[in-house]
C-alpha cells in the first residue's frame, strides 16, 4: 500500500537524491512549495505551515518537522487539529552540542579577541588572566536536559565539571554514564547562584519565553558564562546585553538570536539584535549554524527516511511532540 508524503521546503538536490535512495518503494514523495494535485498526502514534512496547507489534504495525519523544535506559530495552528500527530527530527543534536561546546570554550578563554589581536601582533591579552574561566571544578547548569543537553553534560563532566540540570520530569530516564544532579524547573532561582556556566538548550514555548531575565542573570556568580543554543527569546535581549556590557556576566556564546535576515539578500547586512552585541569582546557570535553541517544534513535525510519507512510499515514514529506543552 502506497504512503504519500510531501516535503514542503524541498532540500538541495543532492540531499533529496539521498533521501529518495533510502525510501521504501511504497513511499511516494513529492516536494516543493506548491502542493501536489490532488493534495492527498498523509504526511507533510515542513518547518512552517499555514492553515491552508494543513487543510489541503483530507488524508493528512502526520506533520514531521525536519529539524529540532517546532515553532510557536506552528504549535498554535496545530492545536486546532488534534488528529494530526507532530513529530520532531532530532538529527542536529550532536552537531548542535558540539557548537555549544565550541562557544563555551571560546567564550571562557576569550579566543575571539585574542585571535583578532594577535593577528595584529598584539600579545597583551596573554597577561590578563582575570578574563578567562577554567572549567575544571566548576558547575554547569543545563536548561533543557534532552539530547543536546545530555551530550554537552557528558563532555563537560569529562572536563571535570559538576553537572546540574533542570527538568520538568525529574524521574524521567537519564544516561547512566553521566553523574547529574537533577532539579525540578521550579528550582531555577535556587540553583542559579551555583552555576558558573549556564547552558540554554530549551525549546521556545510560552513557559520558556523570557525565562532568563535580568533577575536570573543577576543571580549567577560574577564572571559566569552563558551559552544559548536553544532559542534567542528564552533569554531577555536587553538584560543579556546589559549584563555582558557591564561585566556582571563574564562572557557568552550565542548561536540563536533576536533578529534574523528576512530574505537571502539581507543575510550579508543584518545584525542579530537591536543591541550592539557585535561591539562586545566578551561574546562569541554565531549565525545560528549549530546544526548546519554536511554530516548533520545527511543524517537528517536518513532520519526522515527512517520515519517515512516506519509509517509505511505501520510502525509508530519516534519523537512525538506534545503540542500543548510545546515540545
Amino acid at each position: 500500500m502506497t504512503l504519500k508524503a510531501h516535503f514542503l521546503q524541498a532540500p538541495a538536490p543532492r540531499l533529496l537524491a539521498e533521501l529518495q535512495r533510502q525510501l521504501l518503494p511504497e513511499v511516494r514523495l513529492t516536494t516543493g512549495p506548491e502542493l501536489p494535485t490532488p493534495a492527498d498526502f498523509e504526511i507533510l514534512i515542513a518547518t512552517q505551515v499555514t492553515r491552508q496547507q494543513v487543510e489541503a489534504s483530507p488524508n493528512l495525519r502526520v506533520l514531521i518537522n525536519p529539524y529540532t523544535g517546532v515553532s510557536e506559530e506552528t504549535l498554535a495552528l496545530l492545536a486546532d487539529y488534534p488528529h494530526i500527530a507532530v513529530h520532531n527530527s532530532h538529527h542536529p543534536a550532536a552537531s548542535t552540542a558540539e557548537m555549544a561546546l565550541a562557544l563555551l570554550l571560546a567564550a571562557a578563554r576569550r579566543l575571539v579577541p585574542a585571535d583578532r589581536n594577535l593577528r595584529k601582533g598584539d600579545w597583551t591579552l596573554r597577561d590578563q588572566a582575570d578574563l578567562t574561566l577554567v572549567l575544571e571544578g566548576k558547575t554547569l547548569l543545563v536548561l533543557g536536559y534532552g539530547q543536546i543537553g545530555q551530550r554537552v553534560a557528558r563532555a563537560c563532566q569529562a572536563l571535570g565539571m559538576k553537572v546540574v540540570a533542570l527538568r520538568l520530569n525529574v524521574n524521567a530516564p537519564v544516561p547512566p554514564d553521566i553523574t547529574v544532579e537533577l532539579h525540578p524547573a521550579s528550582d531555577l532561582r535556587r540553583v542559579l547562584p551555583h552555576a558558573h556556566v549556564l547552558l540554554v538548550a530549551l525549546p521556545l514555548t510560552t513557559e520558556t519565553r523570557g525565562l532568563i531575565g535580568a533577575t536570573e542573570l543577576a543571580l549567577l556568580p560574577r564572571g559566569a558564562v552563558l551559552v544559548n543554543v536553544g532559542r534567542g527569546a528564552i533569554v531577555d535581549e536587553e538584560a543579556l546585553y546589559t549584563a555582558l556590557r557591564d561585566g556582571a556576566l563574564g562572557a557568552a556564546g550565542i548561536d540563536v538570536w533576536y533578529t534574523y535576515p528576512p530574505n537571502a539578500e539581507a543575510r550579508a547586512h543584518t545584525f542579530p539584535s537591536k543591541y550592539p552585541f557585535q561591539d562586545l569582546d566578551n561574546v562569541v557570535l554565531s549565525p545560528h549554524r549549530g546544526g548546519m553541517t554536511v554530516d548533520s544534513q545527511q543524517q537528517g535525510m536518513a532520519t526522515i527516511a527512517a520515519m517515512l519507512n516506519a509509517a509505511a510499515r505501520g510502525e509508530p514514529l519516534p519523537n512525538r511532540v506534545d503540542v500543548a506543552a510545546g515540545y
